[in-house]
Formats: structure tokens, sequence, C-alpha cells
């Protein structure tokens, strides 16, 4: 019970500590999202009189003259009920209606090739460093090698030989745009082929690094002295390779994906540039470019959550497959 409050009120102090920058930092960025508002309202015609910015800048929260201290506390208070404000790139929604618009398509789409990439690279690399120096070590400068290559620069590869050239699968969007959203077959096996190719990337750029760390950990836990006596008892090699060495050499692993889950939000950036895919790595794009203080603070809430929430199931999981590390020196 003392290990999980500690851990408990270790994450509180982080998610305190997280939530006070994200209040900071858009504040620290030139420009106001009042003014970037106006300007999009006088394009159209609109004609803007000092009540009309008085109104605006109440809503946005902008030009506000209070003590930062006063804005904090209610900046608080807003998050506790859920309130995150109104967007300037897609006034007049507000932020909590667009990232739970465009969340889901990008938890989908990197949190599965993800999580493939995380279950290939770890499998393949026990499999290799299980007999080390055989033809299957070949597999590892492969893939290292898909690794180094530069994400878009990949991308942008496999777009013009799976797309261009051979024509499998759809070059840019989320869905074929003749379709209504809905959870029905058409659309859903529409979402799946167009997600095939952004998918296919991430995992290609990805998996290397699973394969070389799992592969360098069982090489190094193979000599370890438990191995041995289990070896020395006449245990069956599947036996060990499982239980013995495996489990043991899979432990940063497990700390590795927690992180790479954290981070499936904010590394959708690129990706969704790429393919124009829609999802959460646009609108955080959209709102940086526009001084959208409000959704800037929505994505990095969500991020923030993210990375905290994986991290802690982390460590608790750690507790369990590894109890040395619930003991407390």
């Amino acid at each position: 019970m003392s290990y999980l409050l500690r851990k408990l009120g270790f994450y509180a102090v982080a998610l305190w500590a997280a939530l006070t920058l994200n209040f900071a930092i858009p504040r620290l960025l030139p420009g106001d999202p009042v003014d970037i508002l106006l300007a999009k309202l006088q394009q159209r015609g609109g004609t803007v009189s000092p009540e009309t910015r008085e109104a605006y800048a109440l809503l946005l929260g902008g030009d506000d003259d209070r003590p930062l201290w006063n804005q904090y506390l209610d900046y608080l208070g807003n998050l506790a009920r859920g309130d995150l404000g109104v967007s300037v790139s897609y006034y007049p929604a507000r932020v909590s209606d667009v990232i739970l618009a465009s969340l889901p398509w990008t938890v989908v789409l990197v949190g599965v090739a993800t999580l493939i990439a995380a279950l290939l690279g770890v499998l393949l690399g026990a499999i290799v460093g299980w007999r080390p120096g055989t033809w299957l070590d070949s597999l590892v400068p492969a893939t290292t090698l898909l690794a180094a290559i530069p994400y878009f620069w990949l991308a942008l590869l496999l777009s013009y030989l799976l797309a261009r050239v051979l024509g499998w699968l759809p070059l840019q969007g989320g869905y074929d745009v003749a379709l209504t959203p809905g959870w029905n077959t058409e659309f859903l096996l529409s979402a799946v082929r167009y997600a095939t190719l952004p998918a296919l990337t991430i995992v290609l750029a990805s998996i290397g690094g699973w394969l070389l760390g799992m592969r360098n950990m069982m090489v190094s836990t193979l000599s370890e002295d438990y191995v041995l006596t289990a070896e020395a008892k006449g245990l069956s090699p599947r036996t060990i390779r499982r239980s013995y060495a495996a489990r043991n050499a899979v432990l940063p692993s497990v700390a590795g994906f927690a992180i790479s889950l954290g981070f499936v939000v904010s590394g959708s950036v690129i990706t969704e540039q790429v393919f124009s895919y829609p999802g959460i790595g646009g609108r955080l794009l959209g709102a940086v470019t526009n001084n959208d203080y409000a959704l800037m603070q929505g994505v990095f809430l969500f991020i923030t959550l993210a990375v905290l929430g994986a991290n802690l199931i982390v460590d608790l999981l750690y507790g369990l497959i590894d109890p040395r590390t619930r003991v407390r020196h």
C-alpha cells in the first residue's frame, strides 16, 4: 500500500506541475488570439467596434489585465468543470468538441500502429537474441536502417510506391469523402483502408528500435547466473526462453512502450501532415499557427494526461512483474 501511495503522490505533484506549465507557456508566445479572430472577421466584411473587441476578449480570455494568479485560479477552476474554452481556429466550436472529434482518429491510428510495432519488435528481438550470430541477425541491420531514415522521407517513398505506382492504397485523407461518417461497415472499411499506409509507415519506422533493444537484452540476460542454473537443472529451452530469459529481458521494453503510448497524441503531427490525416496533430499545428491558447492548452492537457497515465500504469505493472522495484532502499 505504501508503494502505491508513493507513486500516486509523485504523479499528483507531476500533474500539478504540468498543468501549471500548460497555463504559462501559451501566454509567453507573441500575438493575441483576439486580434487573429477579429482579423478573420474583417476579411469577411464584418465591422469591429470596441464593444465587439471587448466581447471577444472576454470570450477568449485575451486582453486580460487581471493578475496572473487570478487567471491561474480561474484556469484551474475551469479545468475542474471540464470547460476548456472556445477555439479561435474553429470558432465558435468549443475546445472539448474539437479535441473529441479529432482524438479517436489519432489514438486508433498511432496507438494501434505503435502496439503492432512493439509486439513484432519484441517478439522478433526475443527470437533473434535467443540464437545470436545466426542468419536471423541479418534482420537487425535491415530494420535499424529503416529506423534511421527520416520519417517523412520514408512516408514519401511508401506513398509514391504503394499509392502512385501500384495504386494499392489511397494517398491522403482519413476516409472516402463520398461517405458519411458513422458506425457502418462501408465507412469503417474505408477508414481502415485509408489508415493502412500511414500505419505501415509508423510500424516500419519504429520496429527496428524495439527489435534491437530486445535482442541486446536477451543476449545479456542469457549470460546471467539464473539462466545458467536453469540450464543445469535440465529445463527445456522453451521454458528457459519464456520464463527466465524473455521475462527479464522484456522489462526495459515495457517501460519504453509506456512512454511510446504516452506520446501517441503528440507524435502524430508529422504523420497527419504528410498524409493529410484527420486527427489531433493537425489541430495542434493549427492552434500554434493561430495563437489559439485554449486549443493548445487542451491538446497539451491530453498529452500530459496520456504520458502520466501510461507511466503510472507501467510503474504499477512493474511492481507486479519485478517485485524488487517495490523495495524502498
